[in-house]
C-alpha cells in the first residue's frame, strides 16, 4: 500500500498532472522501490524484469534517468524533462526541484560517491553537480553551476566553477 500513497503524494506535488514526465518518472521510480520489499529472490525476480523494463522505456521517453537505488525525499519533482541523469550513489532531501540538463553524479569513475542533497533545494537548468559533495538545506544552484565542492545551507551557487553566495536574510 505505500507504493500507492507515495504515487498519490507525487501526483500531488506535480499538482495533478499525470501528463508530466516527470512523474512517469516518479511512477517507474517509486515502483523499483516497491519491489526491494519482496523478500523471497525467486519471486521478485519477474517484478526486477518488469522494472528494468518500464525504467528504460521511461529513460528513453523522457531522457531522465533516475535509478530506484537514489534515496528521494517528499515533494521530489522534476520540473521538466530531458538530459537528466542521477547518479545511483546521490540522494536527496525533501522538497526538491531539478530541471532540465541536471547532472548529479561521481566526479571521476574511481570515487563511488555522488552528491548528497539536503531539503528545500532548487537546481537550475544545466547544472552538474559531481563528487562526494554535500549540498545544505535551502539551497539554490543558478542554471549551468558546475558544483565540485560542499555548499552550505541557505546559500547561492553561480556559476563556473560554482561561487557561493550566502542568502539574505
Amino acid at each position: 500500500m505505500a507504493l500507492f500513497s507515495n504515487i498519490r503524494a507525487d501526483l500531488k506535488t506535480y499538482g495533478g498532472q499525470w501528463s508530466q514526465q516527470g512523474f512517469w518518472v516518479m511512477i517507474v521510480y517509486r515502483y523499483g522501490r516497491w519491489r526491494y520489499g519482496i523478500k523471497n529472490s525467486v519471486l521478485r525476480k519477474p517484478f526486477s524484469l518488469l522494472y528494468r523494463f518500464f525504467y528504460k522505456v521511461v529513460q528513453i521517453l523522457t531522457g531522465i534517468e533516475l535509478p530506484c537505488e537514489v534515496p528521494v525525499g517528499r515533494n521530489f519533482r522534476i520540473d521538466h524533462f530531458g538530459d537528466i541523469v542521477i547518479s545511483g550513489y546521490a540522494s536527496f532531501g525533501d522538497d526538491c526541484i531539478i530541471r532540465n540538463g541536471v547532472t548529479v553524479g561521481l566526479k571521476n569513475i574511481e570515487e563511488k560517491a555522488a552528491p548528497k542533497i539536503g531539503n528545500n533545494v532548487n537546481i537550475g537548468a544545466g547544472a552538474k553537480l559531481l563528487g562526494n559533495i554535500t549540498i545544505g538545506d535551502n539551497v539554490d544552484v543558478g542554471a549551468n553551476a558546475v558544483i565540485i565542492s560542499s555548499v552550505p545551507a541557505n546559500s547561492i551557487a553561480v556559476g563556473i566553477p560554482a561561487r557561493i553566495i550566502p542568502k539574505k536574510s
